[in-house]
């Protein structure tokens, strides 16, 4: 399996999947090989103007150049096969040479143009990055990886702070654990906020759950990719067992480090079980994974399906269908509640000081989001036409890129607690 994911890392966007074992492997040579993700890192934050921006140099991100994105990838169309963009370019002639009058109002313009955006976003759980911007940039995430760069503190501290207080259905009148900008917590304050979690509706808690494993699997990969020595001469980075500890040790964290990692194998299954669901989408045979390259881009495809039948054929990972159960009506809105939340979380990511941090956390956000889509998208999956285009349900460039990474991400942290546990284990 980790040859299959190595050969799609290129299209597909994963530093580091399942199995692979590659985990600190040096930037493939040719542009097949490596994995590109467009975004914009110079979005403003929404919420707040004091962002302190990390000056470190490993808090930066080595954009693209033009000349080394391959040209299907970047194509304007942006869609997943040479047909489609040959299609695009008659449909462009024929309206030029059957024009119609198009004198409408700036006014009404502006106004089409939001009705297309609430359109477009109405079933999405993250607000993407607008890829035409000339702020959006193609980024090799080899050669950017998702690793330690120093920042931290009040600074990072808030915008977990934000995430957690403002988004995850909390009130203020209940207090988090362990939470950093916060003083003089105790048990009293810890079985309060469990007692509270436990009696929210089983949505809100999974919203929690999902949002607090992110989180710990981003730790994890900070601990695991650690700046363990800088000199003159070179940069060592490996696994920091404290720093570990200090976040998951269920002594050290008053027995909140356990709880952090439960929630960071929620979130593999629900990741795994959006993959599951996806499988029809990606079996269409008008879906290409469309980098210009015919060949390759047949194989991509051969590969990526034999890893998606993989991925289904394991046992149930989660049952979905537990969700927005019950009165219509209470369920509709909840869901809206549920996807506005994450939809906001999602911005929060444009308010992160450190640029690399910023480019995996938006990365992530938005593959958890897009698993979430797809996970309440079942009816429209299954409805989809053989072939032809589908209108009810689909994936941009941008979610399949996140999708994937954020899978290659939580396997990477999975697969790191196995080596934490062994490097543990060793010093006792």
């Amino acid at each position: 399996m980790g040859r299959r994911w190595g050969l799609l890392v290129g299209v597909l966007g994963a530093v580091w999947l399942l199995g692979s074992g590659q985990g600190g492997r040096q930037p493939a040579e040719t542009a097949a090989q490596r994995c590109f993700c467009q975004v914009n890192l110079k979005r403003p934050c929404p919420f707040w103007n004091d962002i302190s921006q990390c000056g470190r140099r490993d808090c930066a991100v080595k954009p693209c150049q033009s000349d080394e994105v391959p040209d299907g990838i970047k194509s304007v169309s942006y869609k997943y096969s040479e047909e489609a963009n040959s299609l695009i370019e008659e449909c462009e002639q024929a309206e030029r040479l059957g024009a119609v009058d198009e004198s409408l109002s700036e006014e009404t313009q502006k106004a089409v143009l939001q009705w297309t955006k609430h359109d477009d976003s109405s079933d999405n759980f993250c607000e993407a990055d607008d890829i035409q911007s000339p702020d959006a940039e193609y980024v090799d995430l080899l050669l950017n990886p998702e690793r330690y760069t120093g920042y931290k503190g009040p600074d990072a501290w808030k915008i977990w702070n934000v995430i957690y207080e403002e988004n995850c259905f909390k009130p203020q009148t209940i207090k988090r654990p362990l939470n950093p900008l916060a003083s003089g917590q105790g048990k009293s304050e810890e079985n309060t906020f469990y007692s509270w979690l436990e009696g929210l509706c089983v949505e809100k808690r999974a919203f929690y759950r999902l949002i607090s494993g992110l989180h710990a699997s981003i730790n994890v990969h900070l601990s695991a990719r650690y700046l363990l020595q800088d000199t003159w001469l070179e940069k060592k980075w490996g696994h920091n067992v404290t720093e570990f500890q200090q976040r998951f040790d269920g002594i050290l964290t008053k027995g909140e480090g356990p709880r952090r990692l439960k929630n960071l194998y929620f979130l593999y299954l629900i990741e795994l079980r959006a993959l599951s669901k996806v499988v029809p989408f990606f079996e269409r045979p008008d879906f290409q994974l469309f980098t210009g390259n015919k060949i390759q881009d047949a194989e991509n495809k051969m590969l990526l399906l034999e890893i998606l039948h993989e991925i289904k054929s394991f046992p149930l990972h989660f049952d979905e269908n537990s969700f927005f159960a019950g009165d219509k009506k209470e369920a509709n809105k909840l869901k809206e509640d549920f996807r506005l939340h994450f939809r906001n979380i999602s911005r929060i990511m444009d308010c992160v000081g450190c640029l690399k941090c910023r480019l995996w956390g938006k990365l992530q956000t938005q593959g958890l989001g897009t698993a979430l889509k797809i996970l309440f998208s079942e009816k429209l999956i299954a409805n989809m036409p053989e072939s032809g285009p589908s209108y009810e349900f689909h994936l941009t460039r941008q979610e399949i890129v996140s999708l994937f990474n954020a899978f290659g991400r939580i396997s990477t942290s999975v697969k790191e607690l196995e080596n934490f546990r062994k490097l543990l284990q060793n010093i006792h």
